[in-house]
């Protein structure tokens, strides 16, 4: 799973992602175009997909749910997430492997 889009800022990397809500279960499942593709159960209501979203990619990167943040596109379907406090090659490598059904 490589080819998404991911840029260091400062100390923050920025990802591009793509969110899918309604799914079964919550998961990271490959690459949309430049963007990480985002599976959630969690209904696109009252920001629970945006919680989930923040909640599995820190549980797939090993950081804290308060370090990832939704930058731009909280109602929208393409997002930009913030990691704060981590590289762009952990980042991509981490979330480069193929990664279980998290957060469930």
């Amino acid at each position: 799973m490589d080819g998404f889009r991911i840029e260091q800022a400062g100390e923050d990397v920025l990802i591009w992602i793509k969110a899918v809500p309604g799914a079964s279960r919550n998961e990271i499942t490959g690459v949309i175009g430049d963007r990480l593709k985002v599976r959630i159960s969690a209904p696109p209501e009252g920001g629970k997909a945006n919680r989930a979203i923040c909640k599995i990619v820190a549980q797939a990167l090993g950081v804290k749910t308060q370090q990832v943040t939704i930058e731009k596109g909280q109602t929208k379907l393409e997002k930009l997430l913030c990691v704060s406090g981590v590289d762009a090659q952990m980042v991509r490598s981490r979330l480069a492997k193929p990664q279980a059904a998290l957060g469930d």
